[in-house]
């Protein structure tokens, strides 16, 4: 039997069963010989198909995607997206840092967003900002700090009060906030089905795909059960997969993450969560909550993490019903229409893997839960390289360094769970 090589979820992504249902396109049934083959349809991986297109329209480029566009990790993010970068630690070193890599996040934002703008794709864009929130004294000291390199930064911001955030969420639970002005909130999974069916029509996209084996042969050759595909050159775009295919393996780790949406609340009790018709908050804890206002009368919950493998469901849902009814009291009888988990690559000094692999062969992973515009980022300079574009690169390499080494296993299963006790610990409220 061959390796997974990709995510096989329990549940279906909420956000993709809120819309109206989608054709797929079809399954690789022949052979295949292409310039660049590109596994992964997400964020990374139709961005470097795109861009691929736009230096040289003549490549033969290939997209071979596991599992139904909607359905696979992109779609399964809180769809929070932004042209600035503002870390959660920061500090006078991580401002200029953040600096730097600005400029490119700026430019990856606007590319996105120019591609959605000429497509015309409707996926529910915001322009609402966001919070970042404390619950505890610690966050709101870790907060303060970010105040200030957001202030050095020149990113546009306000400082938010206890009141300030119950007004806005209906929820006295956060003691600080930030609100972050230029955040856009928009729904993943229709922004990524849209992506898809916008590539240009002379890119072929293989959904319900998987990839059972990659080698190298004359270029490279992947293998799936409809079809062989040689190019000359390949991507890996599947993020923490990648180390499925035997690569990076000591460099990132598979995190899957959870999130629930509830059922409809009445109107009559839509003051319990605030007066702004579209809100997100971002913890200030990485081990946090977060939360958004989805429509006009839904919430959703997004916390937990599991180290290469899904949690039980009934534990998950407890854990994030824990999380909303400490938040919404009142609300506690509102029951999750949606729940379900998503995979990111977890890297030990947060910094991405990005670059060759060996000869012809290219990856990009490790995005650590910002994967919109860092992702889209990453597969657009990736795409660069391929075509030996260097262009921003080194600066760009510098920027974002590079992913550090990971212990092996069982060393690495182990210290998952006693840093996660530890930091859970040091979260305390903020989850």
């Amino acid at each position: 039997m061959a390796k997974l090589t990709y995510p096989r979820y329990t549940n279906l992504c909420g956000w993709n069963a809120m819309l109206p249902a989608r054709l797929p396109r079809p399954a690789l049934d022949r052979d295949l010989t292409v310039d660049v083959a590109v596994i992964g349809a997400g964020y990374t991986g139709l961005a470097v198909a795109r861009r691929l297109q736009e230096i040289d329209p003549q490549a033969r480029i290939a997209v071979i995607e596991a599992t139904t566009v909607g359905e696979g990790s992109s779609a399964r993010n809180s769809g929070f997206t932004s042209s600035h970068l503002l870390p959660r630690n920061a500090t006078m070193e991580m401002a200029e840092k953040a600096r730097v890599q600005g400029r490119f996040y700026a430019d990856a934002f606007d590319w996105l967003m120019k591609i959605v703008n000429d497509n015309g794709i409707q996926c529910d864009i915001q322009h609402s900002g966001s919070i970042r929130a404390a619950a505890t004294e610690a966050g709101e000291t870790s907060l303060r700090k970010v105040v200030e390199v957001a202030r050095i930064n020149n990113i546009a911001h306000s400082v938010l009060s206890r009141e300030d955030i119950q007004r806005r969420i209906g929820s006295p639970y956060y003691r600080f906030g930030l609100y972050m002005k230029d955040t856009i909130l928009l729904q993943p999974a229709a922004l990524i089905r849209g992506l898809a069916d916008a590539l240009p029509s002379s890119i072929p996209l293989f959904e319900n795909t998987p990839v059972t084996a990659i080698r190298k042969q004359d270029g490279w050759v992947v293998e799936t059960a409809g079809g062989v595909v040689k190019c000359k050159r390949l991507a890996l775009a599947t993020n923490g997969f990648i180390p499925k295919f035997g690569y990076l393996k000591s460099r990132m780790a598979t995190i899957y993450t959870y999130a629930a949406v509830t059922e409809e609340i009445a109107d009559a009790r839509l003051g319990a969560i605030g007066e702004s018709e579209a809100w997100g908050l971002l913890p200030s804890h990485r081990l946090g909550t977060t939360l958004r206002r989805i429509g006009r009368n839904r919430v959703m919950v997004r916390s937990l993490y599991a180290h290469e493998a899904e949690l039980d469901e009934r534990e998950a849902t407890a854990a994030l019903r824990d999380r909303f009814v400490r938040r919404w009291p009142d609300l506690a009888d509102i029951g999750f229409e949606y729940l379900w988990s998503g995979t990111t690559a977890f890297t030990m000094n947060g910094a991405p893997w990005w670059g060759q692999l060996d000869e012809g062969l290219y990856a990009s992973g490790g995005c650590n839960g910002s994967g919109i515009a860092k992702g889209t980022m990453l597969g657009r300079h990736l795409a660069e390289l391929i075509l030996g574009r260097e262009g921003a690169y080194d600066a760009m390499a510098q920027s974002m360094g590079r992913a550090s080494w990971i212990a092996p296993e069982p060393f690495r299963t182990i210290g998952f769970h006693v840093v996660s006790a530890l930091e859970s610990r040091k979260a305390g409220l903020e989850m």
